[in-house]
């Protein structure tokens, strides 16, 4: 029997699917460098260089502004929220973006990849912690969801510095694949053990 190839986690989600990436390290000297990047797993108009053209900009605010108004003569279309949340994602609207998805989330609470989206939204709104409320929903929600377990170790890590409670997120993940790899070409059992090979740090004088 031919042998599975593991899952790329670029395009383990849907378009809209937010991704969080580690490419390098989390600190000076960690890893060799510094690098922290948000991105969706595909196409993304944020993660473009120079920013948004001008054409596509407009584009998204066309399409805000016929989801705002479907949401607003039928606010049970969960489709409609969660693709308005989308298009405020891609415009950087953090705070539009969470509540778009949280109304979808109050009708459909059992959706993973949206919980994943809230978690880098919060996190980029610069509420760590939510994220990782976020992102433990989605793994309630989705025991097997490999993205929002690598979401939590870089939020852990990067902005929590919490290195332990990263490794335990990251082994959860490469419990389901062994072989898991982060977008940039490097394997989340790489991470992990260049975490455990750190000094631990110095003790706090009393």
């Amino acid at each position: 029997m031919a042998k599975t190839a593991a899952p790329d986690l670029k395009n383990y989600m849907r378009r809209e699917s937010a991704l969080l990436i580690a490419l390098l390290a989390l600190a000076v000297g960690f890893f060799g460098g510094v690098f922290l990047g948000v991105y969706k797993s595909g196409p993304s108009i944020q993660g473009m260089p120079g920013g948004v053209a001008p054409a596509a900009e407009k584009e998204l605010q066309d399409q805000i502004v016929i989801l705002e108004k479907e949401t607003r003569q039928n606010p049970s279309n969960v489709a409609a929220w969660i693709e308005l949340g989308n298009a405020y994602f891609d415009t950087e609207q953090y705070e539009k973006s969470i509540q778009a998805y949280r109304k979808a989330l109050d009708l459909k609470p059992d959706n993973a990849d949206v919980w994943t989206d809230m978690g880098v939204m919060q996190r980029k709104a610069g509420r760590p912690q939510e994220a990782v409320k976020a992102f433990d929903q989605a793994i309630a929600v989705n025991p097997k969801h490999e993205v929002s377990r690598l979401n939590k170790g870089i939020v852990l890590l990067h902005d929590l510095q919490d290195a332990a409670g990263a490794v335990r997120a990251w082994e959860g993940l490469l419990e389901i694949n062994p072989t898991a790899m982060a977008p940039g070409g490097v394997s989340v059992d790489q991470m992990v053990q260049s975490i455990k090979k750190q000094p631990p740090p110095p003790a706090e004088k009393k």
